[in-house]
């Protein structure tokens, strides 16, 4: 497969497919979940727990205390600058720089487990040891002149990024606080000059100058990662449900890149297209070639393709706009939804003019039928004459049962779908098929070890599966004298659905009336009036299923139902 494209990736996060900027987003939006917890660990409010970025920089500032007490440490005992630290008293700097430097080793040995998970308090009391511990080390190398005092700038901006705003303002009034009164002390005992408190005045004023800057931007930082976060999240979430829509939506979506390869299909594209069309490589060649001409001929952006037996598919192509790659985005759609909407205005008008006028008609009708059968049982009329009132009897039933025919039609109802395991609906349903029949039809049925499920109304369908066993069991006793017929239950891999299949051994549909087989009022027999494949497909298509005629692996003529994928909402 090759480089995908920036709208084919977003694509293929909304249809479930894994690509690498998929990846990276789930990465990202793995990282802002992980925020989201952290702020509600242990119960406490979101202000009062570290965030993500917080945690980093106490794990930086963790070790940063550890290799900084043993590099005071080390300057000390290596004699390095003798002359500068621990020079007035030396005891209390080694002791102090000892005890600085295994507690920065158990800190750090203690947040580690936890991922450096801690509370604000915790900060702040370790900030104040630094403080304490710099104040010692200041003092045992006799004042600010050893560079000591300096490194309580990193202590205090390292309170202001970790603590509020209070909390840090603290910090730095106390070691400036501090600093000064331990110069004026030594000032007292001789030990500084009036020169130091200058000093100590200068570092107090640069350590709330840098707290204050450093909130300033802290502050700005925080609200735009804040709202980057939430921009994150919102994304997020507009990527679960583009996601849930994509996979879940009927009408088949593809994205071909340059050289008209499919970089990613849904599940509604592989049911519409079946096995046949999709290949290890890629789309069948002649597919292929069909949607190529789609992509390039100017003007024409839609077409019709063949896809699995018994669907006929609409192609639109339109190019990805703000795409570099010269991605192709495809829409596929069932091309026999649009003739069937046809259908069913003519249908629905048919319906309405039936529903006004059907007791003017069928009034006269039962005068007709009812006067054939007072002439038919006259003494006087022929056998000429009475074989006349029998046509007269039988087209008048004929018309009376269209009639009805298309006012069921225009009364039909919504369907109440549920899922159902087929292998028990179908088995409840022979028995009492069966049973209606007097066991004149011998209707087996053949279904898997494992449950079959599907969503569908099972008063419809029940409705639906009636015509199409007397469809079977007539064509059967047409050809061989009996009537006989098969239901197979199976679930397709390849389309992702169950199938419903009725099964005759009849001579099968001829290939000049495949195409008219499910058009209303059509009818190959000398009976009937043409509406109950037609009635059959409907309903079918009102429980998102779909039929067709096709023929079994052992090419017996077989009529198939191919019912939605229980996934799909709508």
């Amino acid at each position: 497969m090759s480089d995908q494209s920036p709208a084919a990736n977003q694509l293929a996060n909304a249809s479930g497919f894994s690509t690498p900027s998929a990846t990276a987003t789930a990465t990202a939006t793995a990282t802002a979940t992980e925020t989201i917890a952290d702020t509600k660990t242990n119960g406490s409010p979101p202000p009062r727990q570290l965030r993500l970025r917080q945690r980093d920089l106490l794990k930086i500032y963790a070790w940063y205390r550890v290799a900084m007490s043993l590099v005071l440490l080390g300057l000390f005992i290596s004699g390095i600058s003798r002359g500068s630290v621990g020079t007035l008293f030396p005891a209390l700097y080694l002791n102090t720089a000892i005890s600085y430097s295994i507690l920065n080793i158990a800190w750090l040995m203690f947040l580690y487990p936890s991922r450096f998970r801690t509370s604000p308090r915790r900060i702040g009391s370790i900030l104040g040891c630094d403080i304490l511990a710099f104040l010692l080390l200041i003092q045992a190398s006799g004042g600010l002149d050893s560079g000591i005092g300096y490194l309580l700038l990193t202590t205090c901006a390292v309170g202001s990024l970790l603590l509020d705003r209070r909390m840090s303002a603290f910090l730095a009034a106390i070691a400036s606080m501090a600093i000064i009164g331990q110069q004026v002390l030594n000032t007292f005992n001789e030990r500084a000059d009036t020169q130091d408190i200058v000093s100590a005045g200068s570092l107090g004023i640069l350590l709330f100058t840098c707290v204050t800057a450093l909130q300033y931007l802290s502050t700005h930082i925080q609200l735009a990662n804040e709202k980057a976060e939430q921009q994150r999240r919102q994304a997020a979430r507009l990527q679960r449900l583009t996601q849930q829509i994509v996979a879940q939506m009927r009408t088949g979506v593809m994205v071909l890149n340059a050289s008209g390869e499919p970089e990613l299909i849904n599940r509604a594209a592989r049911q519409l297209l079946g096995p046949k069309q999709l290949q290890d490589s890629g789309l069948e060649g002649d597919l292929l070639m069909h949607l190529a001409e789609l992509r390039h001929q100017p003007g024409i952006t839609s077409g019709i393709v063949q896809g699995d037996p018994g669907s006929e598919i609409r192609a639109s192509v339109t190019a990805l706009s703000g795409d570099t790659s010269d991605s192709s985005l495809v829409f596929l759609e069932d091309n026999r939804k649009l003739t069937q909407q046809a259908q069913q205005l003519k249908l629905a008008s048919l319906g309405r003019l039936t529903g006004s006028i059907a007791h003017e008609v069928r009034n006269p009708l039962s005068a007709i039928n009812h006067a054939a059968e007072l002439l038919a049982e006259s003494e006087s009329i022929s056998g000429e004459d009475r074989q006349l009132t029998e046509i007269i009897g039988r087209h008048s039933q004929r018309v009376n049962q269209i009639i009805e025919n298309v006012m069921q039609l225009s009364r039909r109802q919504a369907p109440q779908t549920a899922m159902h395991d087929l292998r028990q609906w179908a088995a409840t349903f022979l028995e009492e098929y069966q049973r209606e029949t007097n066991h004149q039809h011998q209707v087996t049925l053949t279904s898997p070890d494992t449950p079959v499920h599907a969503r569908f109304d099972p008063n419809q369908m029940a409705q639906v599966a009636t015509n199409l066993c007397n469809n079977a069991v007539r064509h059967s006793h047409q050809a061989l004298g009996r009537s006989v017929a098969e239901v197979v239950i199976r679930f397709n891999p390849s389309r992702e659905c169950a199938q419903l299949d009725f099964i005759d051994l009849g001579d099968g549909v001829t290939e000049e009336h495949k195409d008219k087989i499910f058009e209303p009022f059509f009818t190959t027999a000398a009976t009937g009036a043409g509406l109950g494949l037609y009635i059959a497909r409907e309903l079918c298509e009102s429980n998102r299923a779909n039929l067709y005629y096709c023929r079994d692996p052992k090419n017996r003529s077989c009529f198939r139902i191919d019912f939605a994928s229980t996934e799909q909402i709508f």
